[in-house]
């Protein structure tokens, strides 16, 4: 048998008593943003001069640890460096600058301004070639109407 707790209060949100009414907890609002942060993540872009200063300064380490050092102290990853050294040594000057992301623009195929046109002239051919077939058939429809014989066509050689 459960005995009631005398020392326990009821409140509103929890059907207390009848003559409380229910209403819902007031929820206040959200503390504004740190100023600190900034509202979106950026990426990080090095420009080719840093990227080639700190290259240098991975070089130029010769003690143990110092380019763990440098790694750490820059934010940076061991990749970076041997991807910045194989841009380097590969002469790539544009590879050290930071590259765009997203889609690349491919190149305009020279002949694709002619097939588009090629195809538009060819819709509209198609469309000329559908009237002339449904006015050929309506004068067909009118001659045998009328009882006038045509003489016989390509199309109607084929059939």
């Amino acid at each position: 048998m459960v005995m009631p707790n005398p020392n326990a209060q009821t409140t509103a949100g929890a059907g207390g008593g009848a003559t409380e009414s229910r209403c819902p907890a007031v929820v206040p609002a959200p503390a504004a943003a740190n100023p600190e942060l900034s509202e979106r993540p950026r990426r990080r872009t090095f420009t080719a001069q840093a990227k080639l200063r700190i290259l240098q300064e991975a070089d130029q380490a010769t003690g143990a640890g110092d380019i763990g050092a440098l790694l750490r102290r820059e934010g940076l990853y061991s990749s970076h460096l041997t991807d910045w050294r194989r841009q380097r040594d590969a002469g790539i000057l544009n590879g050290l600058a930071p590259a765009r992301r997203g889609p690349k623009a491919s190149e305009a195929n020279p002949l694709a301004a002619e097939l588009a046109k090629a195809q538009q002239e060819n819709a509209k051919l198609r469309l000329r070639l559908e009237r002339a077939e449904a006015i050929i058939d309506l004068q067909k429809k009118v001659s045998d109407l009328l009882g006038m014989k045509l003489p016989p066509t390509e199309s109607d050689a084929g059939s």
